[in-house]
């Protein structure tokens, strides 16, 4: 469901997948081929929310923002695992969120990164790019690997992939492939 917030309605390209599940609330702008899947919610209604192509949110994610301090900035090919909760953070490109992750208010996740599953990132928190973080509280553990990095786009593509086969699209390659 994509919904208006006091006059301001998300912007989804035509080229998005918003299962019928979810909802995308207020000032909400969607990339070119982003998907949001079951039961996720982006509720772009007391600051704004931005997601970068080919970005998706999946099942059971709450994205969210701060009055006035601390909006939402998600970047390109950004993977958001199951039942992650994005709260007034910045994620830049082709980043993978794993599942159950939590990102606080402030904090910034550098490109080329994995935020491991179940991970807390604190408040204010600033990750180098290309880090593997994990914990609670989250804290970098190595640099990313060549095969990890791999990982992070093939997954951005697969769902890319998905979302069109939800849409009746045919799969066509996305470009991400092994």
């Amino acid at each position: 469901m994509i919904r208006t917030f006091q006059g301001i309605k998300p912007t989804v390209p035509k080229s998005c997948f918003i299962e019928t599940t979810a909802v995308v609330i207020g000032d909400v702008v969607m990339g070119e081929e982003c998907s949001v899947w079951f039961n996720a919610v982006i509720r772009g209604d007391v600051h704004y929310i931005r997601l970068g192509e080919r970005t998706n949110v999946q099942d059971l994610c709450m994205l969210h923002v701060t009055h006035d301090t601390h909006p939402l900035i998600i970047g390109n090919d950004v993977t958001i695992g199951h039942n992650v909760v994005l709260h007034g953070c910045a994620i830049h490109d082709r980043v993978l969120v794993g599942m159950g992750a939590i990102i606080m208010d402030g904090a910034v996740i550098g490109e080329d990164s994995v935020v491991g599953a179940g991970a807390l990132v604190v408040e204010g928190t600033v990750v180098p790019p290309k880090s593997l973080i994990l914990g609670s509280p989250a804290k970098v553990k190595r640099p990313v690997t060549e095969k990890e990095l791999a990982w992070i786009k093939e997954s951005a593509g697969n769902y890319v992939r998905y979302a069109r086969q939800y849409m009746g699209e045919p799969a066509k390659k996305t470009g991400f492939e092994l």
